[in-house]
């Protein structure tokens, strides 16, 4: 099969959605339908014997949240299909950020008791910025929710743009009968613990078949009163706008119960789009090029804590990979070996054969591959659009036994090259400083050491409360800045400097007195700086 046929194939998409909207669930059992897993772990209970699968690090499994992205591959229908699980923990948005520059598409779950939430709607924007199409599944429909007219309003109102209903939901929580299939003009029946992932649920054909009456009475009127509204108010699908993010198709389920997941599948391969052209400082990168290339846009260190590894995900933008194959690493020229390059199904692993456009591919190295670096077969390519932003909070941290301080300084520099935590070296202070854009962020990476590096850190509040990177003109003027500010101005994981300050009236005056120094809210990588308009 050829790279242009293979690509054709790939489906890649991240799902997305508030804390508790049943994200984990429902990425579970599109793996149980899709025949990747046999079992989907409880996510019930913190301490369950059993964790969810997409959720791998020890501290996911005590608090019952995820905090890390993680990526699983499996084949339905003929499709290969990269799902990127994504944390839904508002603390974390900067790592789901840049897990969605690496999807062609994403999955918006929504909590149909809460409707659209405050760190789902931070993670559309991101999706609207790059017309990312979206499909949107209304989960929860087994409880006592809101009525689905309502937020098919909020949908439209919140998105800034039509929403097309494929299924429509007949009753809720204990009156939930199931969903009917606009599109398909037939109903499907809820059989609540059934498990229903052999065979399909029990379909009736037809709105104004009779059964349906006999079987659901007031409720299916309404749902039948709905439909209607809804076909007569809704604009049909137009695959074109749902491609460019401007319509959003719309499924309702219980992702708990098995129902509506096969419904979500589908929509994902007859709908999502396979990968297409990547922007790059040099040119424009087509997915069936025959030359491999590819973008780092995840680090992650101690997947596997027995062996201390260090895993780059690589999303593939053209080519065909094969086990083996030496690569470019174009930031520095250097060549990667990928004979032990894997796929991923959460935490377990397997050896990666062969990959085309759109796969996600793991590389384990040791700090050899960094956020954002693009490889290649020997071309010289820089991928854009991978940032990095400036944090909010900050705390210095020490170790609290001297012995262990090189211990700290190994654990921080992986824990900063993987995009975990923002580690600043300040220029007339031995303390490292942690910036973080969320107070969660702290306690994992303290978690972290002390667990994967064997590490008691002591953090301790710090008077900053904003940073910048800053740019110049010239190296000699940047220079001069540096000096005349050394004590606010560190450097990052990168060697790139930032200014560190108490409160914005400083960072004012600092604009007023260095006019030939620029400010910047994002970096991207090798200094690149992310055009979004937040220059602040």
């Amino acid at each position: 099969m050829s790279v242009t046929q293979q690509a054709a194939q790939r489906r890649t998409f991240a799902i997305i959605s508030h804390p508790d909207a049943g994200k984990t669930t429902l990425t579970e059992k599109l793996l149980l339908f899709a025949g990747a897993i046999h079992i989907a772990g409880s996510v019930k209970a913190r301490k369950a014997s059993r964790h969810a699968t997409s959720d791998w690090m020890e501290i996911e499994k005590q608090r019952g949240i995820s905090v890390a992205s993680s990526v699983m591959q499996m084949e339905y229908r003929d499709c290969v299909i990269n799902l990127l699980d994504t944390p839904g923990h508002q603390d974390f948005s900067e790592d789901t950020y840049r897990v969605l520059t690496a999807v062609d598409a994403a999955l918006m779950v929504i909590d149909a008791g809460n409707g659209v939430e405050a760190q789902t709607l931070r993670l559309l924007e991101v999706c609207r910025a790059r017309n990312t199409p979206i499909i949107t599944f209304v989960n929860k429909m087994d409880r006592e929710v809101r009525e689905p007219l309502d937020l098919i309003d909020e949908i439209e109102r919140v998105l800034g743009m039509p929403a097309v209903p494929f299924t429509w939901p007949v009753g809720m929580g204990k009156q939930f009968a199931g969903v009917f299939d606009i599109r398909h003009d037939c109903m499907r029946v809820f059989e609540p613990g059934s498990d229903r992932v052999s065979e399909p649920p029990e379909t009736i054909q037809g709105i104004d078949n009779p059964a349906n009456m006999q079987r659901f009475g007031d409720t299916f009127e309404q749902a039948h009163q709905e439909v209607e509204l809804v076909r007569a108010a809704s604009p049909s699908f137009d695959r074109e706008a749902f491609l460019a993010g401007r319509q959003t198709p719309v499924l309702f389920g219980s992702a708990i119960n098995n129902f509506g997941v096969r419904e979500v599948l589908d929509a994902l391969v007859d709908l999502a789009p396979s990968p297409g052209p990547r922007k790059a400082l040099q040119r424009t990168v087509l997915p069936d090029e025959a030359k491999f290339s590819g973008v780092v846009f995840k680090v992650q260190a101690n997947m596997d804590p027995a062996h201390r590894d260090r895993i780059a995900f690589v999303r593939i933008c053209s080519g065909r990979f094969e086990r083996g194959m030496r690569l470019k690493i174009c930031r520095n020229g250097k060549e990667v070996r990928t004979n032990n390059a894997v796929s991923f199904l959460s935490q377990r692993r397997d050896l990666m054969e062969e990959a085309y456009s759109g796969d996600i591919i793991g590389i384990p190295n040791h700090g050899l591959l960094q956020l954002g670096d693009t490889l290649t077969e020997g071309e010289n390519l820089q991928f854009t659009g991978l940032p990095f932003f400036a944090p909010e909070m900050f705390h210095g941290v020490e170790v609290a036994d001297p012995m262990r301080v090189k211990h700290l300084r190994t654990g921080l520099m992986h824990l900063g090259e993987e995009g975990a935590i923002q580690v600043f070296r300040p220029q007339t202070s031995g303390m490292l400083l942690l910036g973080a854009v969320g107070a969660l962020q702290f306690d994992v990476v303290a978690h972290r050491l002390r667990h994967e590096y064997g590490v008691e850190p002591r953090l301790m509040p710090s008077s900053y409360r904003m940073a910048r990177w800053v740019t110049a003109e010239s190296p000699e003027e940047l220079k001069r800045f540096m000096s005349a500010n050394a004590h606010r101005v560190a450097l990052d994981a990168v060697d790139a400097p930032v200014v560190l300050v108490g409160h914005a009236a400083e960072l004012t005056v600092l604009k007023e007195r260095w006019e030939k120094i620029s400010f910047h809210a994002l970096r991207e990588h090798a200094g690149l700086v992310f055009q979004s308009g937040l220059h602040s």
